[in-house]
């Protein structure tokens, strides 16, 4: 027997560990404030992971049966309220749709416009905070240095920052100011290299990719499975997106622009820029190909948002005018969807001939987003777990409604 098993002040353990209930938030700051994640974990694995939400309930959709349509647009900004324009045009659709409202080419174009800036100002969040949440500050401030330009010229078209209720049923609230066009030109110009920076601070940045890259493997068939929409599904390669997919109302919107859906095809995202390829260590569906697809679509939406100041520059007709605030409804039901920031969003209407709908429901992408987290995160660390949801880019106030 070896002198050191001879020692009797060493003693052998039989080391167990015990399954743990762990509680990540809603005050975790990768959570965000609303979510609570309850994890159980065998040690720092976990093996399952359960959402609750119920953290922002408003009965948005309760209080749409009470009002007319148009009242009930300042909701619709409050349900992602990171991209209330995009929550506007979606509700303006489908009222325009039970209506058989059409819309005048000029307002098309304005919309096209107002939908992509939201766009971009709703990525560099999702950017920024992504960033907070594996543990860096500096992208957060220089994401935000740029979205506060977007919203300088938001609040020149409808004076908010925040929840706009802009976009409306029959068009907009008026039309952009005299100069706006050159000022949204102005600024497109002076962003596109910024973006590189962005590059630089989290897609090449090695820590980063350590940190996101084969983590939380979504497969295309699991996507498809839970019904996850946008840049999620998109990061695992399904080619869908309904600017180009979706139903003729809201595809008309795009008819005449020239933009390809971003996912990866044959190994490679289509791009006509030269950003960085694909690390090594990634795989397709993981974090850091969601991430990746929103950076692609902030360049996407920047030349849709030129090719949108052209043709609005050209176009005939005015902008839109709001139908009557208690327009009588005819009776009938619609639903549309429309493919907002972090995927695929649908509003439900249905009226029985009076000016305030019977029925007024929202479809949210991020309810089902945030549904595959389970999957996502079992066997995982618990150090990834806010790696995996914040790739998922959701906003609470569409999920609880």
């Amino acid at each position: 027997m070896s002198s050191a098993l001879a020692d009797p002040r060493i003693v052998e353990f039989d080391v167990r560990t015990d399954e743990m209930l762990v509680n990540m938030g809603p005050q975790h700051p990768s959570t965000h404030g609303v979510l609570r994640l309850v994890l159980r974990t065998d040690g720092e694995v976990v093996s399952e992971t359960v959402p609750h939400i119920g953290y922002l309930h408003r009965c948005a959709e309760k209080i749409g049966e009470n009002l007319t349509p148009r009242q009930w647009i300042p909701y619709t900004d409050r349900m992602d309220y990171l991209a209330g324009m995009n929550m506007n045009l979606g509700w303006s659709l489908v009222v325009e749709k039970l209506l058989n409202y059409q819309l005048p080419e000029k307002a098309r174009h304005l919309r096209v416009i107002i939908a992509e800036m939201g766009r971009i100002a709703s990525h560099l969040v999702g950017m920024g905070a992504y960033g907070l949440d594996l543990g860096t500050f500096s992208p957060f401030l220089y994401a935000f240095r740029e979205r506060e330009k977007i919203l300088d010229l938001f609040e020149e078209a409808c004076g908010a920052r925040l929840t706009y209720s802009y976009l409306t049923p029959g068009g907009a609230t008026a039309d952009l100011p005299r100069g706006w066009l050159q000022k949204c030109a102005a600024f497109l110009d002076q962003f596109m290299p910024v973006i590189d920076e962005y590059h630089a601070l989290l897609t090449t940045n090695a820590i980063f990719i350590k940190r996101t890259a084969n983590i939380g493997i979504l497969s295309p068939q699991m996507a498809l499975d839970y019904g996850c929409t946008g840049p999620v599904l998109r990061g695992s390669g399904i080619d869908y997106d309904l600017r180009r997919d979706g139903e003729e109302r809201y595809t008309e919107m795009y008819d005449g622009y020239a933009f390809e859906v971003i996912c990866q095809r044959n190994g490679h995202y289509p791009k006509d820029h030269d950003y960085p390829p694909v690390p090594r260590e990634a795989v397709l569906g993981d974090c850091w190909h969601r991430f990746y697809v929103r950076m692609l679509e902030v360049v996407q939406a920047v030349d849709l948002v030129r090719q949108g100041i052209d043709r609005y520059s050209t176009a005939k007709g005015n902008w839109g005018e709001p139908i009557k605030l208690t327009a009588k409804l005819p009776k009938g039901e619609a639903y549309l969807e429309t493919e907002a920031p972090r995927g695929q969003m649908g509003f439900y209407i249905v009226s029985d001939g009076s000016s305030i709908p019977w029925r007024a429901r929202a479809r949210s992408s991020c309810f089902c987003n945030l549904s595959v987290t389970h999957e996502l995160c079992r066997g995982c660390l618990i150090a990834d777990v806010p790696a995996i949801v914040g790739s998922l880019d959701i906003v609470m106030g569409e999920i609880d409604r």
